[in-house]
């Protein structure tokens, strides 16, 4: 399976605890797929929400299409993800009590179609960030002090 990644959300992983995550499609116009596909797609400050049993992307910026003229679509309008009915009532259940949130990690194609990967998560607190951030760091130490006894 060739999966090729248009666009990453890095910062969901240092501000949200992740627990769950979902492959899903979206329902595009042919300029934003043609957009999403040259790389020009953001998921910095995105997010995912429930309404009426659907599942919509908030805050996703897909740049207009140069060639696109009046056909082109809103950059920053909020697209309809297409999910199993299933998945969706029990995403209702889990973000209503657990404080839970819905984020979109990364957009990717898989066999020919444009796909979201939405992600299950709760926010970190300031110490969490810290914390991760100082064991991040203790990691890359570690591997750099190997790293230098090997060529020794």
């Amino acid at each position: 399976m060739e999966e090729k990644v248009f666009a990453k959300n890095r910062k969901a992983f240092h501000d949200y605890h992740i627990d769950e995550k979902y492959e899903a499609g979206m329902v595009l116009t042919g300029t934003e797929v043609k957009s999403i596909r040259s790389g020009k797609a953001n998921l910095k400050d995105s997010y995912a929400r429930i309404e009426n049993s659907e599942v919509f992307i908030h805050n996703m910026h897909v740049s207009p299409y140069e060639q696109g003229n009046r056909f082109n679509h809103e950059p920053l309008r909020k697209r309809k993800v297409l999910m199993n009915r299933r998945e969706i009532s029990r995403l209702i259940g889990l973000t209503r009590e657990k404080g839970y949130t819905l984020i979109p990690l990364k957009l990717y194609a898989r066999k020919g179609f444009i796909k979201v990967e939405i992600a299950l998560a709760r926010g970190k607190k300031q110490y969490d960030k810290r914390d991760a951030i100082a064991t991040k760091e203790a990691k890359r130490e570690v591997e750099r002090v190997f790293k230098e006894r090997q060529y020794q």
